[in-house]
Parts: structure tokens; sequence; C-alpha cells
């Protein structure tokens, strides 16, 4: 948090931030771009702060609310930000409590309990207790990012709720801090109560005593049952629990500072049952007949959503049942004894604990990938988790079913079956008046659907904004009276969370897309599943956050830079909150010219992580690519973007003269140009070839490698030239080799910008490998001189979106006619292979030969695969560490590449998340640090770690570039790798 220029505060804002930042020792910020990063959670619902606090301590959290108190501000409490019913939307001065207070203050293994402050991440939580053989037993999907503070406010659940139960069930004492300035603790029983400010204690014993027959008989038995307030739980045979009582308050009664929690114990043992039924109604009926057998959780999920995914059983819905033991073997026979009471179309069980991980990824990105109907169409959260009786389900489902039908209207129910708690986002059009309209009657209707079938309106994130209207149905005016009368007791001023659980705003205000402009904006990417519209885009992220996770895994890249800085406005989430704020033009005023938007993408490194890793595929590289164009429309760019931007054309002019430039660049006066290019000063730069691969290509060919004319000729290819950049196009320069059959299958092979002229030795390498599988290897041919043929990559990743689209347009006119016959065009760089698949394409949706061409693009792995089935690589038989480009995850899929080293024996995995060079940006002043903070997260550690001989794999030049100026190894390409041990050539 910074503070920047305010821009477009309200009135008063800076004041009261100068006033906030004078008595709190946190960050404090009225700035433009720090309110817009709080104005929305994953709800869809937007409210602007005057101020974001992220404050230190409790002393902190006390000074805010006198502030606050002294000039009749609001203060919201805000965890992770990803409650769905719009509790953590912002409005008056935004408490974060991600930044600072997040520590584990104690952990009791012999009693089971835990002291945190709000800010922890239940993950950190779950790892600290699981090295007692403890954990936290609600989970929800958001456990790798949600806070334990705002799992209190909302008494979270999650997929073990049926045998753990709520958070409420697991919280035993909170320390509280009122907008009135009293502090207390809220414990358990009649002491508990009795420690409180007389004021306090006296209304609550009055409140109760004065209405136990209403609080005996107004609440619906059932066991997600979140909304109102628990006020039963203050009952004498209840254990007068005062802190289960403010658990679920959603900040409207007090904020937070610190909580005793307890733990639970989990089996040594899981084995997941997949019960598999004809429909989701018929799950539904099946899931509470499963609790008998004490399962751990009972998942429903039906095929709409779900899809085709691996290695479920037949039918069209599924329930995901956890079954524990003391031993595997035990876990096993509980589950096969389900398996045998339970009726269904078919069931599997799985034991391995890498395929349940991978199925349960399905269940906790659903909340994400929901949020697109199958025709590509938005849904959106509002009735995302009701609940009913667990035996009720069934019948409940099919009357929603029929409700929805009646509106016209599509969602795909989800969720935890064995609690009777519904999940579902809904294709509601919260664009136009008449699609709001509906959605209010809709609500309404829904509502009343739940209470007859003796449900919650809320079963597990809270009411808010969503639903809290709707609390007299479920409750009646009388219940509902108590709960504003438990309000006045505790914030008699109303300064906490207004708007929110009492005397609500309407469901229908406040709602996050009003601001949008109503006409889709001229833009430069085609945005083909958005409609074309960058709105549409940028609404893709939710808020779900799954961006803010901190622990990536070798299986995921996003965010790396979230993850090096710990800024939300470095996340995927936060720049997305920037973009849609900008497009509203109320918070960030500048449009495309926009400071806050430009200093949050600065460290975006355009990995395309979020593009494969985001639920809902959220695409910030090209996003970037696109802002940076309009931000420097008729402006000067930063150097960076001159130097590194344009790097083809610079490469090509230097060629002629590498070994000079080579060494200079070990002289003092590689400071000069690095500055003057705005390189950072700890890069060294990389050295140029002596010999382009294209030049090596084209004295190889002339000098008699084989022919395979048949096949070319008919495709119109020049038999003359071949080189990417114009080098060596005279006779023999692009001619095929290796296998010298007319039947030989022809690969067209891409001599990318950081082939040609750094890493010639890779093209030389694929060039023997392929040929050694039998293929008939060839260059593309030449555009027109000082005009080489290039994927484009280094002007997107700039934003130089025109010369992008002219280069790529150049070189379509020069590969479409030699893609005419399906020949695969094998790309070694990983970065330009996505270019050539995903930036080309949308930048040129114009012309239907663009999708051909993107359809055409393979890996080297890829290729060999596909072409040469039958070839068996030669054995290395070694241990491999390295990285897996980023690109190549988000784009190109790295299961070839995978199988092709288990084939050639090159044990072990590779890192995920990124290596930090990211082409131009680990190499732009400012960037270093960030840099290499990514490249400490797993790939240093892993190769520093790994025994000698060891082969170092990166495919992507600049993982090897970093791997190499940061630690003492030399990473290879696996095609090098193939190449040394293979025999040598004839």
């Amino acid at each position: 948090m910074r503070s920047g220029k305010p821009g477009g505060a309200p009135d008063g804002a800076r004041e009261l931030a100068r006033e906030l930042a004078d008595a709190v020792r946190g960050e404090v910020s009225s700035a433009a771009g720090d309110r817009a990063l709080m104005t929305m959670d994953a709800s869809n619902y937007r409210r602007v702060p005057r101020a974001v606090v992220a404050p230190r301590d409790e002393e902190d959290v006390a000074a805010v609310l006198r502030v606050c108190r002294e000039r009749g501000v609001p203060v919201v409490p805000r965890g992770g930000g990803t409650s769905i019913a719009g509790q953590a939307t912002g409005v008056g001065v935004v408490l974060d409590f991600t930044r600072h207070l997040r520590r584990i203050v104690a952990l009791d293994a012999e009693a089971g309990t835990a002291v945190v402050q709000p800010g922890v991440v239940l993950d950190d939580l779950r790892a600290a207790a699981g090295a007692h053989g403890l954990t936290f037993g609600p989970d929800p999907s958001t456990h790798s990012r949600c806070t334990l503070g705002g799992m209190i406010g909302n008494n979270s659940c999650g997929s073990h709720s049926v045998a753990w139960g709520t958070t409420a069930d697991s919280v035993r004492e909170l320390e509280v801090l009122t907008y009135g300035g009293e502090r207390l603790r809220a414990g358990r029983g009649a002491a508990a109560l009795d420690a409180l400010p007389q004021r306090l204690r006296d209304g609550v014993r009055t409140l109760v005593d004065g209405d136990l027959a209403l609080l005996r008989t107004g609440y619906p038995e059932l066991p997600r049952r979140i909304s109102g307030y628990a006020l039963d739980a203050l009952l004498p045979e209840q254990g007068t629990d005062l802190a289960r009582a403010l658990t679920g308050s959603e900040g409207t009664l007090g904020v937070l500072t610190e909580a005793t929690v307890g733990l639970v114990r989990p089996p040594a043992a899981k084995v997941l049952a997949v019960l598999g039924y004809v429909d989701e109604s018929a799950a539904a009926e099946a899931a509470h007949t499963l609790l008998p057998y004490r399962p751990l959780t009972v998942e429903g999920m039906a095929a709409d959503l779900v899809g085709n995914a691996a290695g479920l059983p037949k039918g069209g819905a599924w329930l995901f049942v956890e079954m524990g033991g003391g031993t595997p073997a035990e876990a096993l026979a509980r589950a096969e004894e389900l398996c045998r009471g339970a009726s269904t179309t078919d069931h599997t069980v799985v034991t391995d604990p890498a395929r349940q991980r991978a199925l349960w990824r399905v269940r906790e990105d659903a909340s994400g990938t929901a949020t697109r109907m199958p025709d590509g169409s938005e849904a959106w959260p509002g009735w995302e988790d009701c609940a009913v009786p667990p035996a009720r389900l069934g019948a409940y489902l099919r009357d929603f079913r029929e409700l929805l039908g009646q509106y016209g209207l599509r969602g795909t129910p989800y969720g935890h079956f064995g609690d009777g708690c519904i999940h579902v986002r809904i294709d509601f059009d919260l664009l136009t008046a008449p699609g709001i309209r509906r959605f209010r009657e809709f609500s309404c209707d829904l509502g009343d659907l739940v209470v007859a079938h003796g449900g919650s309106l809320s079963g597990e994130h809270g009411d808010g904004q969503a639903r809290a209207e709707l609390l007299p149905k479920m409750y009646g005016t009388e219940l509902v009276g108590l709960f504003e009368r438990f309000k006045d007791l505790w914030d008699p001023a109303g300064g906490l969370n207004p708007g929110m659980l009492v005397r609500p705003d309407r469901m229908d205000e406040n709602l996050r897309f009003a601001p949008l402009p109503e006409r889709p904006v001229d833009v430069e990417f085609g945005y083909p599943h958005d409609g074309g519209d960058f709105s549409a885009a940028v609404r893709r992220c939710v808020g779900v956050a799954k961006c803010r996770t901190t622990a990536p895994g070798t299986s995921a890249v996003m965010c790396p830079s979230y993850r090096a800085t710990g800024e939300e406005r470095h996340s995927t989430r936060g720049r997305a909150r920037l973009l849609h704020e900008m497009l509203a033009g109320e918070v960030v005023t500048d449009g495309w010219r926009s400071e806050e938007v430009r200093d949050a993408l600065d460290l975006c490194l355009s990995c395309k992580g979020c593009r494969s890793d985001c639920p809902v595929g959220v695409d910030m590289a090209t996003y970037k690519a696109e802002f940076l164009h309009h931000h420097y429309a008729g402006r000067l760019r930063p150097a960076a973007h001159y130097s590194m931007g344009r790097l083809p054309r610079w490469l090509r002019a230097a060629a002629p003269v590498a070994p000079l430039l080579n060494a200079l660049a070990r002289t003092p006066l590689a400071g000069a140009g690095k500055r003057l290019g705005g390189i950072a000063p700890q890069r060294a730069i990389p050295e140029l070839a002596a010999e382009p691969f294209v030049r090596w290509w084209a004295k190889r060919a002339s000098t008699g490698a084989p022919r395979w004319a048949p096949r070319w000729a008919s495709t119109g290819a020049p038999t003359g030239g071949g080189a990417a950049d114009g080098e060596g196009a005279h006779s023999g320069a692009g001619a095929p080799s290796g296998a010298g059959a007319a039947d030989a299958p022809p690969v067209l092979l891409w001599p990318d910008t950081f082939t040609n002229y750094l890493a010639p030795e890779v093209g030389r390498a694929a060039v023997h490998v392929l040929e050694s599988a039998g293929l008939a290897v060839r260059l593309p041919a030449a555009g027109r001189p000082r005009k080489p043929l290039c994927c484009g990559l280094t002007w997107v990743s700039t934003g130089q979106l025109d010369q992008a689209r002219t280069v790529m347009r150049r070189t379509l006119d020069a590969l479409d006619p030699l893609l005419t016959d399906g020949t695969p065009l094998t790309v070694l760089e990983p970065s330009c292979a996505a270019a050539l698949r995903t930036d080309l394409p949308e930048l040129l949706s114009d012309d239907p030969r663009a999708a051909r061409l993107a359809a055409s693009v393979r890996t080297f792995a890829q290729t060999l695969e596909e072409q040469a089935p039958g070839w068996e690589p030669p054995r290395v038989d070694r241990p491999a560490v390295g990285q897996t480009h980023c690109h190549q995850h988000a784009v190109l899929g790295e299961a070839a590449e995978q199988r092709l080293r288990a084939r050639a024996g090159l044990a072990g995995g590779l890192s995920g998340g990124c290596c930090g060079l990211a082409g131009n940006f680990g190499f732009e002043r400012g960037h270093y640090e960030v840099s290499v903070a990514c490249a400490e997260e797993q790939l240093l550690p892993s190769v520093r770690e790994a025994e000698p001989g060891t082969e170092v794999l990166a495919d992507g030049f600049s993982c090897r570039t970093q791997i190499g100026q940061l630690t003492d190894r030399r990473a290879r390409h696996l095609a090098e790798v193939l190449a040394e041990a293979l025999p040598p050539r004839g």
C-alpha cells in the first residue's frame, strides 16, 4: 500500500487519511488505486471506501475506530475478500488484516487449540497444526487464501462439515473491539458473559430473558443454518455461548483482533469413494442416507459442471465421499462398505493421494468454473449457498430446477449435499434494468421456496447484502426485530459494516456492473471468448482470489508477482479490479492513461499463468498488452520498450558484428548501454551467436543435404531461400532434410528469434533429433529483405500492437501456403509457440488464416509424438530438474514433454511457478528484485540442491538465462539432451 495521489477521493478523504496516518503505525491510504482494490469482494456488489488501513496491531485497530467514531465514518473489517454476499465490500474505512495481523500467536497441541490473528490464512494454520497431526476442521474451497477472521465473520464451513461442523463449532474465544471502543473477550458460559462491560452484559441478559420462547422456537433445525445472528447460542441450555453468537455476525457487531479456535485430529488414512447416480436429484436423495457411515465428506456435482473429467464412474451426477481410518486398509474397508450399501449406477474408490487431490481440485475450482455456462454466457452468485435439511435436498433441487425454468434461467448446482447446502451460479442478466428486475423477483420466489423446505437462506457464506433483505421470510419480523436490537446494543452508532445483515441495502442496489460502460470499448485483441468485449473479459474476475495462493505447488504458475510482493495490486484479481474501476471511471478517472493501472501492471510478468490456472480464465498478459498499447499511444515509451520490445530488429542488425558486440558487453561501456536501453544494471547481456541458426542451415543445405521436393512442390513453397530473417536466401537454404523419401512426414521448423541469434545450438540439436526420427525438416522462406518473419512476441509483451500486427501479418502471408496440407509448425521456444497459438489469432481475428496457423503450432515433443509415434528416443537415464516454461504450461500443455522425458529416462519433475525472467520483464530496470524472488520460490533451490550429474532442463531461453545468471549450472533444451545421446551424424 502506498500514499499515491488520491485521484477521485471523496470529500474529506485526504483529511481523514492524514488523521488516521497520525494515529496508527500501519499503512493508510486514500489513493485511488488502493481504494479501487477494496471496492469489491467475490460477490455481485461494489461499494467505494474513503480510505484503507492495514493495521499492525490491536492498538492500531482501536485508533482507527476512535478516529472514525469521532468523524462518524463507517468501518469494514476485511480478510481475503472472498465473500460471495458482499460483506467485504468497502465503505468508509476498510481494515485490511491480510498485511500484518496474520500471526499464529500460539498453538497448544495437547489442548488442541490455536490462538490466531484475524489475517491468518487458513492453509497456514493447517500447515502449522499438521506438524502436530492436527487440522482446523472447516475447509472452504478458498482455503489457500481465505483468512480466519473472514471465516469467523461469515461462519464458514467447507467440504468436511459433515464431520467437523462449521467455524462456529470450532471457535472457543474471541477478542473484540466495538465501534464504541470497548475491548472484550467473548467466550462460553455465564462467567464469560459476566466479564463483559456492564452495558453489554445487562443488554444481552435483558434481550435473552425477554424472548426465551422466540429464541427457542424461531430457528429452523438444520446443520447449515448460517443466516441471521445466532442468538439461540445465548440460551442457557446452549451454554450461553457468546463467542458462537458473534461468529457469523459479518463485522457488524465488533472488530475481531484475536481468536482462540479448536483443532481436530484427522484420520491417519483417507480414501475417496466416487459414487455415480443418474442425475443430481438422485444423488441428492442418496446423500443423507450415507451419513450413518460417518463419512468425512459428502460432496455433490453434476455432469454439466464436471464434464468429461477422467476417472469418474458412469452417471450424470456424483457424490465425492471421503472415508477415514487409522490405516489405509481400514479406510479402504470403510469405503468399500459404503459402496456396497449405496444404490449407485457405478462407483470407484480412489486410494492414490495424487489422484484424490486432482479430483478435489475439480470441486474446489467449481466456484470459478461455474461462472461460465456451457455456451460461454456469464453466471453470477447471489444464491450461492442456501441450505435445507439434508433429507429434503432432492425435493428442493427438483423445485429449484422448476423455478429456474419458469424464469428462463440456468444454473449448475453443486456443493455440500451431505449437509443439504447447495452452491449455484445463475445466468442472471445484471447489466440491464429488466434483467435486474427478474433477478429480484426470482430471488424473492426462491427465498420462499427455501423457507418452504425448512431451510436457511445462507448455508455458508452469510447474508451480507445478497440475502439479508429476505431474512423476514425466514425468521419473521419479530425475530428480525431482535437482530436489530442486538445490533443496536453492540453498535448503537451503526458504524460497523452498515447495510449488511441488519437494516440491509436492497439486494439489487450497489451492483458492481452498474458503472461499467454500456457499449464495448474499442480494443485491439479479438477477445473471442468474451464476444469481443473488453468489459466482459475484465468481468471474468469474480474475486475467488485463487491468484492470492501463496504456495501453488509444482502444477501451477499463477500468480508469481503476488507471491513475490504479497500485495493485492500485484495479484491477478487486484489488477482486474483496477481495470474494472478504470472502465467504471468513478475511482480511477484517467481511463487508459491511468497511472494506477500502469503501476499495477508493471510487475505483471505476462507469464499467462492466470490463463490456465484461474478458474475463470482471466488472461492478464493480454489485458496488460492491451492497456500498454492504449496508455502509450502517441507518447514516448519506456526505454525498455524500444530496446527489448523491438529485439528481433536489433539482433538481426547486430548479427554481422556479433564478436565485437560480445567483447564490448564485457567492458564498462556495457553499463552505459544498459542505462540507455532501460536494462537492469545487475543483468549480464546475453552473448550473441557467432553463427545464427538460419545461416548454419543455409550452409548445411547448400552442401548437399538430402532433398525431399515432391510434397513441398505441391505447396507452392520456393525451392530456394528459407531463412526466417532473409539470411541464406539462396538455392538450397530452405530445402527439406531428413529421411529423403517422398513419403517422409514433413515438418516446418520455426527459427524463432531466440533460437536463431542467441541459442542456435538448440536449433541444430532439434534438426538432428527430428531427422533421426525420420522426419523431413524444412525452414520457412524469408520475407522481404530487412523484414524478418517473427511471431510478434516482443512487440505484444510491450504493448506495441500495431507493429505486432504488421509483423504477424507478414508471417501469416509467408507461412499459410506451407500449412495447407496439415504440416505441423514446430516451434522450439515455448513463448514464441504460445504467441503463434494465441496472440496471433486474437490480434488477427479478422483473418481466417490465423486460426489455421495457430492450429498447426506444435512443440518439439508434440511433433515427435504425433509425426513419429514409433520412434524411440535415446536413453539418457539420469535425474532431471529445471523449469517448465510458463507459456507452455498455460497455452500448450506439457504432457508430451513429460512422456518424452520419461521414455528417455529423465527422471523427476520440473519446477512450477515462474522462473522470473519472463522475457523482457527480468531485464527491465526496476524488476530485478522481483525477478529473483520469483526464481527463488522453486526453481533456484531445486537447481542448487540437485546432485552432480543431474540434468538441468529448460526449453525456454528466458528460463535457461535465469538459471545461468543466478546459479553455476547450465540449463539445456530437451532437444540438446536428446541430440547428445544420439549416435554421431553420418
